[in-house]
């Protein structure tokens, strides 16, 4: 009788570019995929409802792969180091595959499930590192420690060679009736929408779930005529469509990292000027920066609870709440702040160069804690990856790992730069759309032309000042 083997997914929604998916295709035809809802991560305070409803949308879309391809992907729903070794002896596998994850619940997971596999006998393979280009260790500095700065790290990676992209299984085997009979004892269920598990989402994504879609929009923006071409120009302005908006399909690995630097390798190649190659390499190098994140959060995994930078450890903040709850809706006063909020908890994305404005506004204008923001950004980002969002928060808060950590960026100058003509800010303030553009990108809004637009609930200049005095005090 042939091997069966069972391969967990996790963040590889995906059959393209897998690489335990296809390690364990070159094993046995007789593979089967299975998905745990795990409730540790869906009953957690930080859980987006956007953010569900695409995981959810790209297994909908996985499981239709999985029968084109021959095969089937299970679901299960519950403690994953209890259901997937109970799974596995159901069905009668031979071995139970997954890739690895860097996040410190994931590790403390995989390990948990491995123990449980093993106390039943069941051989597991978890040496794949599929959501990374270099895996950890890998990329390290000349006296072999990790990177904790990105310029040296984006040097030695961009150096090494990349990985092509891996072939999607094909010819699959399914479960036999028997089997599936046994699955279903053992606790598989049918996919339940996001509703049934408690989020309601009905404001659509960046990019629809799965992988035909992350491809088709990879397609596009590495195209020789659209984004990526003029990528280093058009990024910062966040009316513009100029980013690849695939950070969520990176996220659930509905596009395989490989397959994405490959596209992007595509472009240069095919590039016939210096101003496209530099576009091009500004977007490889924010994949090696979601690379950097990720490297420094398996070897510091203490960042998922705190700070990196000594004078952030017990910062005075004043965590105000009113102020806070006034950022989370978006009515702060500073248009740009305002309407970068609005789109996030409108859309569940926010505009890169948005986040590093509303971030800066929170911890160097308020005062408050980076970590609020950091959460309520997982309550609402459909892309909200903590390495990510852990660094990004970190970097704009001069708590992380940055050369020039004391960074504060000015709201005005900010819109006056990248949205001069307030195209971003009439867009998510639809109540000051007949306001001068002047006063939109300063904030200097006239009473008479406020109307329920509240005022400004801090003032700037005072604020940045008392921001760095303190920073200055802790320092010491």
């Amino acid at each position: 009788m042939a091997e069966l083997v069972l391969f967990w997914h996790r963040r590889d929604l995906r059959l393209d570019d897998n690489m335990g998916l296809a390690a364990a295709r070159d094993r046995t035809s007789h593979l089967t995929g299975v998905f745990c809802l795990d409730p540790s991560i869906l009953k957690g305070d930080a859980v987006a409802p956007a953010r569900v409803a695409y995981m959810i949308g790209c297994l909908e879309v996985l499981k239709t792969s999985y029968a084109q391809a021959g095969g089937q992907l299970l679901i299960l729903q519950g403690n994953p180091q209890e259901k997937i070794p109970a799974l596995a002896q159901a069905i009668g596998a031979n071995a139970i595959y997954w890739n690895r994850d860097v996040e410190p619940y994931s590790r403390q997971r995989d390990q948990a499930v491995a123990e449980a596999l093993k106390a039943a006998g069941l051989e597991f393979r978890t040496t794949f590192w599929d959501q990374l280009l270099h895996e950890p260790g890998a990329v390290r500095t000349g006296a072999g420690e990790p990177y904790s700065v990105y310029t040296p790290f984006w040097r030695n990676w961009v150096k090494q060679s990349k990985a092509a992209p891996l072939p999607a299984p094909e010819g699959l085997v399914a479960l036999s009736a028997e089997q599936t009979a046994a699955a279903q004892r053992a606790g598989c269920i049918d996919l339940p929408s996001a509703k049934d598990l408690g989020f309601v989402w009905e404001n659509g994504f960046p990019v629809e779930p799965g992988e035909p879609a992350a491809l088709e929009r990879l397609g596009a923006f590495c195209d020789d005529d659209q984004a990526i071409a003029t990528y280093d120009e058009q990024r910062n302005f966040p009316f513009v469509d100029g980013t690849s908006r695939l950070s969520a399909a990176l996220k659930f690995g509905a596009v395989g990292i490989r397959t994405v630097w490959a596209a992007a390798a595509a472009a240069q190649g095919r590039s016939r000027s210096d101003e496209t190659r530099d576009n091009i390499k500004t977007w490889q190098q924010e994949l090696a920066w979601r690379e950097f994140y990720q490297h420094v959060m398996y070897f510091f995994p203490e960042l998922a609870d705190g700070p990196y930078r000594q004078p952030l450890k017990n910062f005075p903040w004043v965590n105000d709440e009113d102020q806070f709850a006034a950022w989370c809706e978006g009515r702060t006063g500073y248009p740009i702040v305002d309407a970068a909020m609005r789109q996030l908890n409108e859309t569940g994305w926010m505009h890169n160069r948005c986040r590093m404005i509303v971030a800066s506004f929170l911890t160097k204008d308020l005062i408050v804690n980076w970590q609020w923001g950091e959460k309520y950004f997982m309550q609402r980002l459909v892309d909200g990856d903590l390495s990510a969002n852990n660094g990004g928060w970190q970097w704009s808060a001069s708590s992380g790992m940055d050369p020039k950590p004391l960074r504060i960026f000015n709201p005005a100058s900010q819109a006056q730069k990248f949205d001069a003509e307030a195209e971003y800010i009439r867009q998510w303030l639809p109540e000051l759309r007949s306001v001068d553009t002047g006063a939109l990108v300063t904030g200097k809004i006239a009473e008479r032309d406020r109307g329920d637009y509240p005022a400004p609930i801090v003032d700037h200049k005072i604020q940045q000042a008392r921001f760095k005095d303190k920073y200055k005090a802790q320092k010491g």
